[in-house]
């Protein structure tokens, strides 16, 4: 615990450099307790309008209006940095674990600590940590993404495989899979957040804090070990070409030919709302550990609700965030819209976790999520120019999935780009 409190205030201490190195101020303090408030709520997850208006219905002094915007990758979080650079942002947005910082650092978002106080005890203490720095906290997290391995059974049982345990059987399997059908393979590309969920499983910490100066670390050495291993699957022709969340994937996931998804509990909701014909065919096991009898588990994803800057009634915009997180009603139909996970401790009982899953045969799929979840280290860091930094990654990594450039060199070269952007935006960078 007392590491992660020093992790915590030494990020607050990075962040807050380049805060004072913008000239950004706080804003003043928004409307008092029962006044009447109207609130704007920018977010993409399904089943978030329909929350929205269960709490404007429980709120009478509380209007919240929601409007759907692209996911933030996609330009939800342009649109957001523009808006509250234009002085027009809404009070709320969706906004990433690993894009809070980012937004922090570049006085994106309202301090509402004054009103949270108390309310740290309702949440995962790692996902508390990813919405606060030093003493001030931005919103209220609302799920985490503990990752599994999605695999299509009816491939599986036709080959006689069982779940890797390992990812040396999951490369053994790999090969076994496409050797059954050239246009078969085990996997296809991952990108930004969901590659970094490997790397975090494997001891990787690609951002950290030195007193005031960050430390940038894409190319550390447990990073190369991920790199060498998705390297040798390529360079032996083990996985599909379709990008994620291409219809090419989908198609892929459907036929069978995808044969896997390493990914967070989210991705069930991805898989069963693209994928109506792989019905019955997909099932969940745990990830594939790089020792057997290991448990690490990466995290890909997890978001919470943000006060954007210039909101003026925070208090309200708390009032709002909470509910969303805390509401046992409303993220029940979370869980089966979306698929989210919840960062409530409270809520892991709900009866939408305990259900049989009939797109998944039947199978209590939460059940694996939930032993993966206390296996996340919670000490991983997002670094304060994470839209740079990925964009720069999945450039190299695009490339070295398409056998064009290595995963080695794109690591590097995201780090390089990494540590000038920061050092051009005036942060400390430690040696």
């Amino acid at each position: 615990m007392k590491k992660s409190r020093t992790r915590t205030a030494s990020v607050a201490a990075a962040v807050a450099l380049g805060l004072a190195l913008g000239g950004c101020s706080s804003a003043e303090e928004g409307s008092g307790a029962g006044e009447p408030a109207s609130l704007t709520f920018w977010g993409w997850s399904p089943g978030y309008a329909d929350a929205v208006q269960a709490f404007n219905k429980a709120h009478p002094g509380i209007e919240v209006t929601y409007q759907e915007v692209q996911p933030g990758a996609k330009g939800g979080y342009q649109k957001m940095l523009n808006a509250v650079q234009a002085g027009n942002a809404p009070c709320l947005a969706q906004v990433g674990y690993e894009t809070l910082p980012s937004f922090a650092a570049q006085g994106a978002l309202e301090d509402v600590s004054q009103h949270a106080k108390g309310d740290e005890k309702d949440f995962q203490q790692a996902a508390w940590r990813s919405v606060s720095l030093g003493d001030a906290v931005y919103g209220a997290p609302v799920d985490t993404g503990p990752m599994a391995l999605f695999y299509n059974r009816k491939v599986y049982d036709s080959l006689g495989l069982k779940p890797p345990a390992t990812w040396d059987e999951y490369k053994a399997q790999a090969k076994r899979i496409h050797a059954s059908d050239p246009d078969r393979y085990i996997s296809s590309p991952y990108l930004s957040y969901d590659y970094a969920g490997l790397s975090w499983q494997a001891g990787a910490g690609w951002f950290g804090v030195d007193g005031d100066a960050w430390r940038v670390g894409l190319a550390s050495e447990a990073d190369q070990k991920v790199a060498d291993y998705w390297q040798g699957l390529v360079d032996e022709g083990l996985i599909s070409g379709a990008p994620m969340y291409d219809q090419a994937w989908y198609a892929g996931l459907g036929s069978g030919n995808i044969a896997t998804v390493v990914g967070a509990v989210w991705q069930a909701g991805v898989i069963k709302g693209g994928v109506k014909d792989g019905a019955g065919d997909w099932a969940v096991a745990p990830m594939p550990q790089w020792r057997a009898g290991d448990k690490p588990v990466g995290n890909a994803g997890g978001s919470a609700t943000a006060v954007l800057k210039g909101c003026e009634s925070t208090e309200a915009a708390w009032t709002f965030a909470h509910w969303l997180s805390t509401d046992r009603a409303a993220y029940g139909d979370l869980v089966t819209k979306a698929s989210l996970y919840p960062a409530a401790p409270a809520l892991l009982d709900l009866p939408q976790l305990k259900a049989a899953d009939p797109y998944f045969g039947g199978q209590k799929i939460y059940d694996v999520f939930a032993a993966a979840a206390p296996e996340v280290n919670p000490d991983w860091t997002w670094g304060p120019v994470m839209t740079k930094t990925t964009a720069d990654l999945d450039d190299g990594l695009g490339k070295a999935w398409a056998g064009k450039g290595t995963f080695k060199d794109a690591l590097r070269s995201a780090q390089d780009k990494t540590v000038a952007e920061l050092r051009n935006q005036g942060m400390k960078v430690a040696e």
